[in-house]
């Protein structure tokens, strides 16, 4: 549990989780002395469900978003799903008529990547495969503005790759949100080495703006919840294949002792 004093962080007061900023745990917001980018518009690529869940929590957040797909069918997917997915949230009264209406119009389509010219903010989510997404990174290089920031989803391969192959590394950086993204709450904000400050803060700004919580990492495989999921999943399947307890008793084990909402085998 936490605890008062200095442990990894220093504590308010004896039981409280409220963490006083230091050295080491900075407040949040821009480091000093960088200023951070302006993003009012966003493009995403995409169509599938990651693509289409990022799509509806920028427009929700008051984001004019355009999505871009490989046909007009796969748009017209897109649009289907978020309106699918805004009529629950105003059946079940967590939204109202006229803001599932206005949050809708904020979206539209095109096949033509050109369409992404005057975005601040591209996220790419497309297939996992490191050659595709290159060739697109190069593609957007050439489309965007010169400021836009570069971003993609990618939840297993090095952001460095894609960063190398265009013209402005420092725009780009790794936005890791998990899916269905419209309900998980977190996204990881992957930098490089080469990625520029301002663009790692207005990132994580832009992360709490549509009611994320972002945490920072560096680009290493798995990142920071992958990195430890995996092996925590590993280690389960070879405790139940050495017959040291049931998958039962070892989900029931994790989720009373460690407080996890299931266990590795739910």
């Amino acid at each position: 549990g936490r605890k008062s004093g200095r442990g990894f962080y220093t504590y308010a007061a004896p039981a409280s989780s409220e963490v006083v900023p230091d050295a080491q745990t900075p407040s949040g917001g821009a480091p000093e002395g960088v200023t951070l980018r302006d993003v009012k518009t966003v493009g995403v690529i995409g169509s599938g469900t990651m693509a289409t869940g990022i799509v509806e929590v920028f427009a929700k957040a008051g984001y004019p978003v355009t999505v871009i797909a490989r046909g007009q069918d796969k748009i017209d997917g897109v649009m289907a799903s978020i309106g699918k997915s805004l009529a629950k949230a105003v059946e079940r009264g967590r939204m109202d008529q006229i803001t599932a209406d206005d949050t809708a119009a904020r979206v539209s389509g095109a096949t033509d990547r050109s369409a992404l010219k005057d975005c601040d903010l591209v996220l790419e989510a497309i297939a996992e495969d490191l050659a595709i997404k290159q060739d697109l990174f190069t593609d957007l290089d050439a489309i965007c503005k010169p400021g836009a920031i570069l971003a993609t989803t990618t939840s297993s391969l090095p952001i460095i790759d894609l960063a190398k192959v265009t013209s402005r590394p420092g725009d780009v950086i790794g936005m890791h949100f998990f899916n269905p993204a419209q309900v998980m709450k977190l996204v990881e904000v992957v930098s490089t080495v080469a990625t520029d400050a301002d663009v790692i803060a207005t990132t994580v700004e832009l992360s709490k703006k549509v009611g994320k919580v972002p945490v920072q990492c560096g680009d290493r495989s798995g990142f920071i919840v992958n990195a430890l999921l995996f092996p925590y999943l590993n280690d389960a399947i070879k405790m139940l294949e050495a017959h040291y307890a049931t998958a039962d008793e070892i989900d029931v084990a994790m989720k009373t002792g460690c407080g996890l909402p299931m266990g590795p085998f739910e």
